[in-house]
């Protein structure tokens, strides 16, 4: 293809700090590159004056196109709506702060041009993440990977190069409760990792915290894997083999010695620890139902509100 359109996906929320160093960063950069693309920023129900700041912009330029949701739906419904909307013959979701680098993407597309259906950053370094998000990190790839069928490359984000046949391929995915991490691994197709090295934020403040990345990690393992189900009954099998072993070793012991077993105490600590297992294998078992109604009632992914084109509102994507 000789001159493919790149879509660039930047789901964006509270980020009005962001958004002028971003458009005076990165066009000027796929201009010197001679790429042809757009910019589809996603408005995730931003409570300050991101729309209007898109807005602005949008006025100047054709090329930036704003999809606004309805409400906050999170980045994983932000970005299903950006891809849902790019017309590119290639798409890179990407940050607005530039800890993903604009200028891997003519990395990205030389790639592409040698035949790669999908292309990623591998992060080569963290020295910016704090030491518990690195640990962190490093812990979750370790287990998703051990635990599902799909295998997500380590140290990799949302940041890549998608061709179109693998985009038709995501559009298609039922799913509500989205992990794109797994998603982009799923549709499987050529890859292959370019490395990098993560920089400092360039604007504006994270809105990740540990407990949103603590559930966004559970969302993923339990999007991708039964095996926190299957665990289950190998732990009940192994309490069974305990439980009967102790039985015989107290039944030998009063048939050979005599001796009788008080069981107050060990009663007690055993009947606690049942108990603390099956809250958490039932807050497990939870975890699964709660998704499977959520997925079961079929609410759309994500509500768009409005499109603007050239700073026009156009009429929303059904």
């Amino acid at each position: 293809m000789a001159d493919p359109l790149l879509s660039l996906v930047v789901p964006v929320f509270n980020e009005e700090e962001s958004i002028d160093l971003y458009l005076d960063t990165v066009p000027p950069l796929m201009e010197r590159d001679g790429l042809r693309f757009e910019i589809v920023f996603v408005n995730d129900g931003s409570r300050d004056n991101t729309l209007a700041c898109l807005l602005d912009r949008a006025t100047l330029d054709p090329r930036l196109r704003i999809v606004n949701l309805s409400r906050n739906f999170g980045k994983e419904a932000a970005l299903t709506a950006g891809i849902d909307h790019a017309k590119g013959d290639v798409i890179v979701p990407m940050d607005i702060d530039l800890q993903d680098p604009p200028e891997l993407i003519e990395p990205f597309m030389a790639r592409w041009r040698e035949g790669y259906d999908i292309v990623y950053g591998v992060r080569t370094q963290r020295a910016w993440d704090t030491a518990a998000k690195r640990l962190s990190a490093n812990w979750f790839y370790r287990v998703f990977n051990s635990m599902s069928p799909v295998r997500i490359p380590e140290n990799v984000g949302d940041f890549r190069l998608v061709d179109r046949r693998a985009v038709e391929v995501l559009r298609q995915l039922p799913e509500r409760n989205r992990f794109m991490k797994g998603l982009f691994a799923w549709v499987g197709f050529n890859a292959i990792g370019v490395p990098y090295e993560r920089p400092q934020r360039a604007a504006g403040s994270s809105k990740f915290n540990l407990w949103r990345l603590w559930n966004f990690a559970l969302d993923g393992v339990v999007s991708f894997s039964t095996a926190p189900l299957r665990a289950w009954f190998y732990v009940g099998v192994v309490i069974a083999a305990i439980a009967v072993l102790y039985a015989l070793f107290i039944v030998t012991r009063v048939l050979l010695f005599g001796i009788d077993t008080p069981g107050y105490a060990s009663l007690l600590i055993a009947v606690l620890l049942m108990g603390a297992i099956q809250l958490l294998s039932l807050g497990i078992i939870g975890e699964y139902l709660g998704r499977l109604f959520l997925e079961v009632k079929g609410r759309p992914i994500y509500v768009v509100e409005s499109v603007y084109e050239n700073g026009d509102v156009q009429a929303p994507k059904s």
